[in-house]
């Protein structure tokens, strides 16, 4: 059975992936505008609707850019406004290892190479290139349910950007200095961090954008009850 909704929304799932090397080329903005026009129709807990979106672009994501990545290179500690995993534990740590190990195979990093897996992980603070970056934050008073929220949001921009031709990283570890963040772009002390998403035009020649990671089969995942 076939239906062209459902077979377009299939087609930009499959297509979507982590882009980590960007063209420097800037985004439109009418662009933009119709990507967070395409999000903002995200279902929310009591339509509270608590995601607020920052974006850099230009000489903005430049020195958000030099804000941070010396601030990470030089081992600040992590200190994010929601927890961070405890652990990644059975099914959980093996999918993680698979995708880390994906990334550095494809880029030639040998197993045990700390100070290359230090340079790689780094990289999320020079936004892997790219010349917009969208700051997710949520109330604080909505807790974890605000951030559910924005994880909808988050999936939805990925998918409308995905549709736009344009490519999306998201970023939880933007958010290990969420304090510094939210000072640098005068927010409120209101508002938490949930992520950032990096995103503009993906550099598909890059190696490090060949490969894609797998997904659990529904077995795996999806329990029936009738």
């Amino acid at each position: 059975m076939t239906d062209p909704a459902i077979d377009t929304l299939e087609t930009l799932l499959a297509a979507r992936y982590s882009c980590r090397a960007f063209k420097p080329e800037p985004v439109p903005r009418q662009t933009i505008d119709r990507l967070l026009s395409a999000a903002q129709k995200t279902a929310s807990w009591c339509n509270s609707q608590p995601w607020q979106v920052t974006i850099t672009s230009g000489e903005a994501t430049k020195r958000f850019r030099d804000l941070l990545y010396p601030l990470a290179a030089s081992g600040a500690p992590n200190v994010g406004d929601f927890p961070f995993p405890r652990e990644y534990r059975g099914v959980y740590l093996e999918r993680r290892r698979e995708s880390g190990f994906q990334l550095y195979n494809t880029l030639g990093i040998a197993r045990g190479d700390k100070a290359a897996y230090t340079k790689q992980a780094l990289e999320n603070f020079n936004f892997f290139g790219a010349p917009h970056v969208a700051i997710i934050t949520t109330d604080e008073a909505l807790g974890v349910y605000g951030a559910v929220d924005c994880g909808g949001y988050v999936s939805n921009f990925m998918l409308a950007a995905q549709a736009l031709g344009l490519a999306t990283v998201p970023q939880a570890a933007l958010a290990f200095h969420a304090k510094v963040v939210r000072e640098h772009f005068g927010m409120g002390d209101d508002r938490r961090m949930v992520c950032g998403i990096s995103f503009g035009f993906p550099d598909s020649g890059n190696k490090v954008n060949s490969y894609r990671t797998t997904r659990a089969a529904l077995p795996d995942v999806a329990t029936f009850v009738e």
